[in-house]
């Protein structure tokens, strides 16, 4: 619990210091949000200077961002410069399709990349062959051009998906965002696939898996209780780092595929220098980082009990 506790401080303090990197960057880059609230208009320096003034825009840096923390931990995320609505409200009427692409990208990666990669170490031969061809391709391919093929194979050619759009109600957004996932889910397939079969491989050779069989533990007992569950814990750790990217690395998909996503409307917001939605996003992003970060640290503890005991002593 302790250790919980200090990991969940942790991540606090890397929320502050997140949102005053990106606060500060919105601040340093180029263009004015006045600018592209007038929308090329030639207006008096007057109506300018009262923009600047509705939103703060004339206070110095440290003020602006100090009142920012301050309405955020009070539960306001300000409202958009653009749209003038709540970004609360805005956020999560976009969240929903993120999130959903984001969950389906990551079970196609835990079920996929792990499956391959124990079929690849336990059977030897062509399919072997076949995983390590298609993860060297995964690692080889971008994902804009992943999800572009794909949209040209099953959406265009084939027809079995649609190429746009988010879909209403479960199933059709499952059949909407299929293409997508699969695209988004494809560099983390190849990453964990090889990396699982790899950790197998190297559990099958250990002294105690060795022994096992050679006292006539059933070999199928001894890969499942034995060499798949110690492999584990690297295959973990590379599991949690890609499904904990997924979100940052929907943008690209959600633009390929014109989603309605919190990742079109960071790219969007970012171009406007809307700053109150980009800091909002920026905070959901890190803050599903650090929390799938301390899921993967936990489920250490399930896996390997002496992982449990080192974190205790630790904590005491």
């Amino acid at each position: 619990m302790i250790y919980v506790l200090k990991r969940l401080g942790a991540l606090a303090a890397v929320l502050v210091v997140s949102s005053f990197i990106v606060f500060s960057g919105m601040y340093l880059a180029p263009g004015s949000p006045e600018q592209f609230l007038v929308q090329g208009r030639t207006v008096s320096p007057e109506v300018l200077a009262s923009i600047r003034a509705q939103y703060g825009l004339d206070d110095p840096f440290l003020i602006r961002y100090w009142n920012w923390l301050m309405d955020v931990l009070q539960g306001d995320l300000g409202r958009s410069l653009l749209t003038q609505q709540d970004v609360s409200a805005l956020v999560a009427s976009r969240l929903p399709t993120t999130l959903f692409l984001a969950a389906f990208a990551a079970i196609l990666i835990a079920v996929l990349g792990v499956g391959l990669g124990v079929l690849a170490a336990t059977r030897s031969g062509a399919f072997e062959k076949l995983v390590v061809f298609g993860s060297n391709l995964g690692f080889a391919v971008p994902t804009f051009f992943a999800a572009l093929v794909l949209m040209f194979v099953f959406g265009s050619n084939l027809g079995w998906f649609p190429v746009s759009g988010s879909g209403e109600g479960f199933v059709d957004r499952l059949w909407h965002l299929t293409l997508p996932a699969i695209a988004l889910a494809f560099p983390g397939i190849a990453v964990v696939a090889r990396i699982t079969r790899t950790a197998v491989r190297e559990e099958q050779g250990s002294e105690h898996v060795i022994m096992a069989i050679a006292r006539g533990v059933p070999q199928q007992f001894v890969l499942w209780r034995h060499t798949i569950r110690n492999s584990m814990l690297p295959v973990t750790t590379v599991l949690g780092t890609n499904i904990a990217g997924l979100l940052a690395s929907a943008f690209v998909i959600e633009y390929a595929f014109t989603l309605d996503g919190i990742g079109s409307l960071l790219v969007n917001s970012v171009q406007k220098k809307d700053f109150a939605v980009v800091q909002a996003i920026a905070l959901i992003m890190v803050l599903a980082f650090g929390l799938i970060n301390l899921i993967v640290d936990l489920l250490y503890a399930v896996i390997d009990p002496r992982v449990r005991l080192s974190k205790g002593a630790a904590a005491r």
